[in-house]
């Protein structure tokens, strides 16, 4: 079987390359993707109906990763051959021979694989910032962009593997302050957008339907995590500095560029990004807290973490929605001036300007 390229496995049964959106510069390109085989339970059954949704998680569950397995790679006159690891995912870094058009933000990278026989290929894509790019914007997903309810185990993990797409929620103003900060003050400054959950990469397509259906910016990459909820592995793999690492990393691969960090307040976003602005006081515009919690002893903690940023030089500012910190952004210019509105602001909100 040869599979065309795909975005997304539309429940394609057999060896499935998929890509995961990467990011890079012009001297280098970051991609990683996961090469899989699957049953095709949920194909034939009508689209939003319980059975399909219960399919579809089924065959994202029932994925075997097909682990040390050769993924050929090409772009833009670069080729190299890799191997996968034990769970079938790749990481390919490739120095491009030839100029990338500075036009286009998204470029592709051709992928191939073949296995006893059967041969799969793909089209990953790459986003490299033009240089009208003034800044990386970093943002969570959970409780930050949609609603899942993090705080409750039970609500959210049905949320993550059972919920379509059609079935999640996006906060209010969400789309057009992201698209804001996507195109800049200026307009058309192509920002990249860095997406960061501690999802597992096995709901990755569900949750490119969800930015696409909502309009919200797709970012270079959405930074998940491998839990190991398949069959071969049925416990979820612990990464306390998952986050942490990656902005590190970020901050090192755009070393010119400034960052401007969103988070809610129901995990560990406020302290992680504390902690990046302590260490990186120069690189960090601002952050952005949405206010998930309904206790004073959170609230007091995100208070202590406002000042600690404060006197590094970066404003905190904690809101239950989107407008407000779409307000602050044109404040300091980090979008236009007329910036997008959202659901009224109902709880407390903690900002400094400059």
């Amino acid at each position: 079987m040869v599979s065309r390229p795909v975005r997304r496995d539309r429940g394609l049964r057999g060896v499935v390359i998929q890509p995961y959106r990467g990011y890079g510069t012009s001297d280098e390109i970051y991609l990683m993707g996961r090469v899989f085989r699957q049953p095709r339970l949920g194909a034939g059954l009508p689209m939003g109906s319980v059975l399909k949704e219960v399919g579809d998680v089924a065959r994202r569950l029932g994925r075997w990763g097909l682990g040390r397995v050769k993924v050929k790679a090409r772009m833009a006159g670069t080729s190299a051959t890799l191997l996968t690891d034990r769970d079938g995912y790749f990481h390919i870094e490739l120095t491009p021979r030839q100029m990338l058009d500075p036009t286009q933000h998204w470029h592709s990278v051709e992928l191939e694989v073949t296995w006893k026989g059967e041969t799969a290929t793909a089209t990953g894509l790459v986003y490299v910032p033009p240089p009208s790019a003034r800044r990386v914007v970093i943002s969570d997903i959970d409780d930050t962009v949609m609603h899942t309810g993090v705080a409750n185990k039970a609500k959210m993990l049905w949320r993550l593997f059972v919920q379509g797409a059609e079935s999640r929620t996006a906060f209010p103003g969400v789309a057009e302050f992201y698209q804001a900060l996507h195109e800049g003050a200026s307009g058309g400054e192509g920002n990249p957008m860095l997406y960061v959950s501690r999802a597992p990469w096995s709901i990755y397509e569900v949750l490119e339907s969800f930015f696409r259906l909502n309009k919200i910016p797709e970012g270079p990459v959405l930074f998940l995590r491998e839990w190991g909820l398949t069959l071969q592995r049925p416990l979820p793999r612990r990464a306390r500095h998952h986050k942490h690492d990656l902005i590190e990393d970020m901050l090192a691969r755009y070393p010119h560029l400034p960052f401007v960090l969103i988070g809610d307040s129901g995990q560990h976003d406020p302290e992680v990004y504390a902690d990046i602005v302590r260490r990186h006081p120069d690189r960090v515009e601002a952050v952005y807290i949405r206010d998930v919690s309904d206790t004073e002893a959170r609230a007091g903690e995100i208070r202590q973490l406002w000042r600690e940023t404060r006197m590094a030089g970066s404003p905190l500012v904690l809101t239950d929605n989107s407008a407000a910190m779409a307000e602050h952004a044109a404040h300091i210019g980090l979008v236009p001036t007329n910036p997008p509105t959202g659901a009224p602001t109902t709880r407390e909100r903690v900002s400094v300007k400059r």
